[in-house]
């Protein structure tokens, strides 16, 4: 099982800015900001998702899928991420061929990597 996970990014303020919107409605919001040089985002104390001023930015495309509550918590992060400048990657749908309960969204972030929200429960 992961503890957390976090990569350099190519523009520090940027990507912060992006992530401070995008993830608001999974609940995840900046907990630590060591010397402005990294962001660690979470809930409840715990920075899980951590983006890096320092270091070179990932080369390629990363793709970190975020559990969200319920399908209306999906739905707002797509939302969200594409009001902070996201490029849609995959509109809020159920993803059959992972599952039938399988509901995500994916958008490309600043930098292009995979960002996803995604929704284990069934529609009932």
């Amino acid at each position: 099982m992961l503890d957390h996970v976090g990569f350099a990014v190519s523009d520090y303020g940027r990507s912060k800015a992006f992530y401070e919107k995008a993830l608001a409605p999974l609940g995840l919001t900046i907990l630590l900001e060591p010397q402005e040089q990294a962001a660690g985002f979470g809930e409840d104390g715990k920075a899980i998702f951590w983006i890096e001023a320092q270091g070179r930015a990932v080369k390629g495309r990363l793709h970190v899928a975020f559990t969200a509550r319920d399908r209306d918590t999906v739905d707002a992060f797509h939302v969200a991420a594409l009001a902070a400048g996201a490029t849609d990657n995959g509109a809020p749908g159920v993803r059959e061929m992972y599952h039938p309960h399988y509901y995500g969204a994916y958008v490309l972030d600043p930098d292009g990597h995979n960002i996803e929200a995604v929704c284990h429960v069934p529609a009932y």
